[in-house]
């Protein structure tokens, strides 16, 4: 596939085209005690010119009639550390309960090496309790590594048990010692937007964690409508593009769209009122399900929908999102709305302005 540069020369996608270097200074290793206080990076698309804010001064920035698609999935202490019998220290990420049963989970562990099935280990609860858990298989997952299925015990205590012994599953570049419980209630608690409460995700929609009832507030005052869906972010989001841009794909994350929201959506687009997506998989969720011009409720659907330069966008006009890695689908999905040379310069423009990047960092406005 081939896209047309801003100089109207066609290209086609290079993983070199989406690489930029960041200074180790710049990646936020936690939010802003006032959320709401991060920087908010205007992207307006038709001027292809920038603006630097901050995110309370959002009401401002959009207009009445504008509606916003944030994303209400929350976060589960999915990050377990246990101990083989042995005495090794096991790594684990769960990443989802198998559909026939909820106590088995589907989990990236390192090291794998000389684990088997059958074999207990154990993890320690915040009272400084133990209990076991046991590894049930070994798997394949579909990016062609190994994985480990772990038995968590009673289903009716799947969630109490993580609530009790996981950690909040940063991701690797937010350091945390999880060894020791110094900042897991603290994780637990950030690490979570104000929206969240459908319990399934992996890591944070992390766009919607700028957001405070107080920002909420002065939208609704303004005339901005906000509704909600559910994508459960999963491993598809962070898999790295490891050579063509082209060939990648993304695992499958489940989405769920109500008709109340299905409705508000289409009526806006109707009427000719923009319709914002917060954050990568707000936006995913309303592009995967699109039936001839139309959003349609969805329950508990799946998508692996990768957008890229190119794509044609049925449904959203805009959106907020952070900053995201170098060379990543989440950049190249960006790069398809705004076109490759202009979030580039924009992301250049971050650096040198010293905005914060990643889960915790400063947002970004594409309009």
């Amino acid at each position: 596939m081939n896209w047309v540069r801003s100089d109207g020369k066609p290209e086609k996608l290079e993983l070199s085209d989406f690489e930029y270097d960041l200074p180790l200074e710049l990646i936020a290793q936690k939010p802003l005690e006032k959320k709401d206080h991060s920087r908010l990076f205007h992207l307006d698309r038709s001027k292809e010119s920038f603006s630097h804010r901050s995110f309370f001064e959002l009401p401002e920035i959009l207009r009445k009639g504008d509606l916003l698609v944030v994303n209400d999935t929350r976060v589960l202490p999915s990050r377990l550390v246990a101990k083989r019998a042995s005495g090794g220290t096991i790594k684990i990420l769960l990443l989802k309960p198998l559909s026939t049963n909820v106590s088995i989970w589907e989990s990236m562990v390192t090291p794998i090496k000389r684990l088997k099935p059958g074999e207990e280990l154990m993890v320690t609860k915040d009272d400084g309790s133990q209990c076991l858990i046991k590894v049930h298989d070994i798997v394949t997952g579909p990016d062609g590594f190994k994985r480990l299925l772990i038995d968590l015990g009673d289903k009716s205590a799947v969630y109490d048990l993580l609530s009790k012994v996981g950690f909040a599953p940063l991701p690797p570049y937010i350091q945390r010692d999880y060894q020791t419980n110094e900042h897991r209630s603290q994780d637990l608690l950030l690490y979570q937007t104000m929206f969240a409460t459908a319990p399934g995700a992996i890591a944070a929609p992390t766009a919607g964690l700028h957001f405070t009832p107080a920002v909420i507030e002065a939208l609704k005052d303004k005339g901005v409508e906000t509704v909600r869906l559910t994508l459960h972010v999963g491993a598809g989001t962070f898999k790295p593009i490891e050579e063509s841009v082209e060939d990648h794909t993304i695992e499958e994350e489940l989405y769920t769209i109500s008709e109340e929201t299905a409705a508000a959506v289409n009526t806006a687009k109707a009427e000719g009122r923009r319709v914002i997506a917060v954050g990568t998989t707000s936006l995913r969720a309303l592009e995967s399900a699109v039936v001839k011009g139309k959003l349609q409720a969805r329950d508990n659907a799946s998508t692996s929908l990768y957008v890229k330069p190119g794509y044609e966008f049925a449904i959203i006009d805009g959106m907020i999102t952070n900053f995201h890695l170098s060379k990543s689908s989440l950049l190249v999905l960006v790069a398809a709305l705004t076109g490759r040379d202009l979030i580039m310069k924009a992301y250049q423009e971050a650096i040198k302005e010293r905005y914060r990047f990643y889960s915790y960092g400063d947002a970004m406005l594409i309009l």
